[in-house]
């Protein structure tokens, strides 16, 4: 029986930590997101109609754009007006990017989602003019020439921008950069990276690569205090090699395994960072923006391997549901993360093909998750659940939240929780679960993972439920305070 107490000090799991991200690669923007005016898929000002609707049901609620390794060879200026300027995709299979979809596109994606703008700049191959005049033309209320120009192209106001990248991976395909040398460009850019017409942005600097402690320690000692938040970037790999990371979906025992181990060293990483930014900022002014996770397999047999198009079975499920966990227990720090990718990329959220959905495992551990968002956290105590369950517990509006994760192959577990006081009301009760851990969905049987009702038995203060192998379930409690 596990007992929840609540100290009188929580932190608040921040609903950005349910973040996505889209970048210009494979299908993800063309196709996944944007089919265009002419297109027969049914779409409003281009963006498909039912990836909009699939998405605002999971509530999304902060998008970043346009990468990702493509966002240090973009050059917005390519993706505005009347005359876009072709460029070719040299990270993503070298193929020819017609900047169809470009900042004016971006904020309708916003718009029709009700999220917040994350916008990666340039650093890698850009100038910081070009930055600066990227920032006047979106959110500049003047009669300046970028603010002028946003208007010839159709957009009299400014937008809102909340969150701004400067650059992405500046250690690898962002520029191959040195720590220090990247806290000196960093401060340079971030500089110019300006507030205007009421508009207040958090400017994210690039962290490091998984376990480079030195990256971070640096950033934090030369550019700390010019930043609102730092990123971590890290990818789980069955194999641990990126050169044979193994198929999404033919797996064995030993391959669950390993995958599940691979995915849990985020806790300490996260660990380990957070306790180098307490060393230079012990407020935790500066947010930890893990905003590339998820899983890294080789591409499905047939596709372009520059695409990174891999499926998504109830191993993706438990391996989300554990990320989320971990960015909630560390939640005071950790204040966005972004999966990698939101449609038709890595670890995604939903593939299309054509006109076709289907909403992947991982999409349903973001809806079991989603009222976690801006909830206070609630503690449960280190190894409570024994060696292959884990949970979150967080409390809103007048009631407990609870989302159990059994990663064992073979055994049932049975959760057991008392809360403060009498369960007044089963809010929800719901179990992501398939027979197979390689179990996924496809666009002829699009149900196979789907989530079903979980029994649950409610005696006064207690709630009891089981959770089947390789499952994951959410439990809401109404509970007045």
């Amino acid at each position: 029986m596990i007992r929840l107490s609540e100290p009188t000090a929580l932190h608040r799991i921040d609903r950005r930590i349910q973040g996505q991200f889209a970048e210009h690669l494979g299908r993800c923007v063309y196709e996944g997101l944007w089919v265009g005016a002419d297109s027969p898929i049914p779409h409003r000002n281009g963006i498909r109609t039912d990836v909009v609707q699939a998405l605002r049901h999971i509530k999304v609620p902060v998008v970043r754009w346009p990468g990702g390794c493509f966002a240090d060879e973009y050059h917005w200026l390519k993706g505005v007006g009347e005359d876009r300027q072709p460029m070719v995709n040299s990270h993503w299979g070298g193929v020819v990017e017609s900047n169809e979809f470009g900042t004016h596109e971006y904020f309708e994606l916003l718009q029709q989602l009700d999220a917040e703008a994350y916008i990666n700049g340039n650093v890698g191959s850009g100038a910081v003019a070009e930055m600066q005049d990227w920032i006047e033309y979106m959110t500049l209320d003047s009669t300046t020439p970028m603010a002028e120009l946003r208007k010839r192209h159709g957009r009299e106001q400014p937008w809102k921008v909340e969150f701004f990248g400067v650059g992405n991976e500046s250690w690898g395909c962002g520029g191959n950069m040195l720590p220090l040398h990247y806290a000196n460009q960093y401060r340079q850019f971030q500089t110019y990276v300006r507030n205007y017409s009421g508009n207040r942005i958090s400017k994210i600097a690039c962290g490091a690569n998984a376990d480079d402690y030195e990256w971070t320690d640096v950033l934090m000692a030369r550019a700390g205090e010019h930043m609102d938040g730092l990123s971590l970037h890290y990818y789980t790999i069955p194999t641990g090699e990126w050169s044979t990371k193994g198929s999404a979906t033919d797996f064995d025992d030993h391959g669950w395994h390993e995958t599940i181990r691979q995915t849990l060293r985020m806790e300490e990483l996260i660990t380990r960072h957070s306790a180098i930014m307490d060393k230079h900022d012990p407020a935790k002014r500066v947010g930890m923006i893990v905003d590339e996770w998820g899983t890294w397999y080789d591409v499905e047999p047939g596709t372009n391997p520059g695409f990174l198009y891999q499926q998504n079975t109830m191993r993706d499920a438990v391996v989300a549901a554990l990320n989320l966990n971990i960015f909630h227990r560390h939640a005071d720090r950790v204040r966005m993360a972004n999966i990698a990718q939101m449609v038709n990329v890595l670890q995604a959220m939903l593939l299309t093909d054509g006109p076709r959905l289907v909403k992947t495992p991982t999409y349903h551990v973001f809806d079991l998750y989603s009222d976690h968002q801006d909830a206070q956290f609630i503690p449960v105590a280190a190894g409570a659940l024994g060696a292959h369950a884990d949970a979150t517990v967080s409390r809103k509006d007048d009631a407990y939240t609870i989302s159990v994760t059994n990663w064992s192959l073979e055994r049932l577990f049975t959760a057991e929780f008392e809360l403060g006081g009498k369960v007044t009301e089963v809010l929800r009760a719901q179990l992501l679960h398939s027979d197979r851990p390689t179990a996924h969905n496809t666009f002829d049987a699009p149900e196979t993972v789907a989530l079903g009702d979980l029994p649950v038995q409610v005696d006064g203060r207690r709630v009891r439920f089981d959770l089947l192998p390789h499952s994951i379930a959410t439990v809401r409690l109404g509970q007045p305070a």
